[in-house]
């Protein structure tokens, strides 16, 4: 397997530079951030981890700025989001922002994404919770043209534009991976549709891993790959995940500061 880290990069954490030198330095071989571009101060949809929503979550950076700061100190680390909440951003820009990525990192970009779980977040971007999977596919399908045509165009329920010149077009043939977060009842449909990859998240629906991961490949007619995502950093978990037929884990990294996240990823990298 092959193997990197999950993480939330904030503005009182490690600074992007240094965790990405670290990661490279310990031999990880990715970073995958998280995204939420803010919290409503008035919530109602439940957080799936518990009671009370995380410090982090109000305070995560942009991701694409970033990777690309990481980019610029690393030459192997690859650069992906777990997830991008695709929902919440403009096809033909968030197409823009990963090309570029792949362009200055020379080709390490991958893109991870999602539908998200804050339903007062997504409607202060104009999206109807209720039709957000729907939302999802047609903007990841439209960034996909936007990459691989000269002139590119879409035309469906939510996303609807003519032909466009869209540039830089990415360094990866045909292009970055997509990888699809969530682990729900239609996510292996979203997989074998329109995805490169599965993004799920550790600990749910853990024990039917190995069937679902051999479901989706069946169904595919190919090695979908498999990255885990959010996993906690103990031998015992990566032995039940090879075993389930998983491509790459991922790490969680606890968002803390510069001097208490090399000592986690020393303890981490020990168990590459």
């Amino acid at each position: 397997m092959k193997f990197g880290v999950s993480t939330f990069v904030t503005d009182d954490g490690i600074r992007p530079a240094a965790l990405g030198r670290a990661l490279e330095e310990r031999g990880f071989g990715a970073l995958f951030l998280a995204e939420h571009t803010h919290i409503p101060v008035k919530r109602e949809s439940p957080w799936p981890g518990g009671d009370e929503l995380p410090r982090m979550y109000y305070r995560t950076l942009d991701p694409f700025v970033v990777l690309s700061a990481v980019a610029s100190v690393t030459e192997r680390l690859r650069l992906g989001t777990g997830i991008a909440l695709v929902i919440q951003r403009d096809p033909i820009v968030l197409a823009k922002e990963v090309a570029s990525l792949d362009l200055i990192s020379g080709g390490r970009a991958v893109l991870g994404v999602g539908a998200g779980w804050n339903r007062e977040e997504m409607r202060n971007h104009g999206t109807e919770p209720k039709t957000r999977m729907r939302l999802l596919r047609e903007r990841v399908l439209a960034v996909k043209e936007l990459w691989t045509k000269d002139e590119a165009e879409f035309h469906g329920e939510f996303v609807d534009f003519d032909p466009v010149f869209m540039y830089p077009k990415p360094v990866q043939d045909p292009h970055p991976p997509v990888l699809i977060g969530g682990g729900g009842p239609t996510t292996a449909d979203r997989v074998v549709e329109f995805g490169d990859g599965w993004l799920p998240l550790y600990g749910r629906n853990t024990d039917a891993l190995a069937e679902q991961i051999a479901d989706v490949r069946e169904r595919a007619g190919r090695h979908v790959p498999v990255t885990m995502f959010g996993a906690p950093g103990r031998p015992e978990v990566l032995e039940e995940l090879a075993a389930a037929g998983v491509d790459e884990v991922l790490f969680n990294l606890k968002t803390d500061a510069e001097a208490d996240t090399l000592r986690r990823l020393d303890r981490l990298a020990e168990l590459l």
